[in-house]
């Protein structure tokens, strides 16, 4: 590299101003939007506001793994989207859940279950990416899709989210304790 200074090379001339340093820019998730689009990244969105519950057996709990298909359940599982290939597989849930605040304070805006088939022994399993992208996307936008869990599952699930924090689960919309209702 000194060689390359000494023989003057690489080197900008006395006096020429310095080409100023672009930034860079970083990558996000974009969604299609109803704004117009202003450069780059716009229409992303946050998904901080998102928790993963996962519904296994009657039990729910919180995975945050499952935002990257890599849940507890999920982990070394080879998933097809044909259900015929997982024909011993137990029906699990992936329930996205999205927190809003407003003048009452935190509270569930929005849950959306999404069904999956894993066999474990076999280490494979069934779901359709495109539909657990909507329903993330349902649960954003603040809908609920529960109606294919059966009883014992939305028990599990308004448990769940009646222990994380009661107070969330009172300011929520009465339409999420309907549909959780057993």
């Amino acid at each position: 590299m000194s060689d390359i200074n000494e023989q003057g090379q690489g080197q900008q001339p006395e006096g020429a101003a310095e080409a100023p340093k672009k930034e860079k820019k970083t990558l996000a998730l974009n969604v299609v939007s109803n704004k117009a689009h202003k450069g780059f990244g716009a229409g992303t969105i946050d998904l901080s506001q998102v928790s993963c519950v996962m519904i296994d057996n009657g039990e729910a709990y919180i995975d945050e793994g499952a935002m990257h298909a890599k849940s507890k359940i999920e982990r070394g599982i080879k998933f097809t989207p044909n259900k015929e290939d997982t024909p011993n597989g137990r029906l699990c849930y992936i329930v996205w859940v999205a927190v809003d605040r407003n003048e009452n304070g935190s509270y569930y805006a929005g849950a959306t279950a999404c069904p999956m088939l894993i066999d474990s022994e076999a280490k494979r399993g069934w779901k359709i990416l495109a539909d657990h992208v909507n329903r993330l996307d349902y649960a954003i936008k603040r809908r609920f899709v529960l109606d294919e869990l059966d009883d014992e599952e939305k028990a599990a699930l308004k448990r769940l989210l009646v222990n994380h924090n009661p107070e969330w689960w009172d300011n929520s919309p009465e339409v999420l304790k309907e549909a959780l209702e057993e």
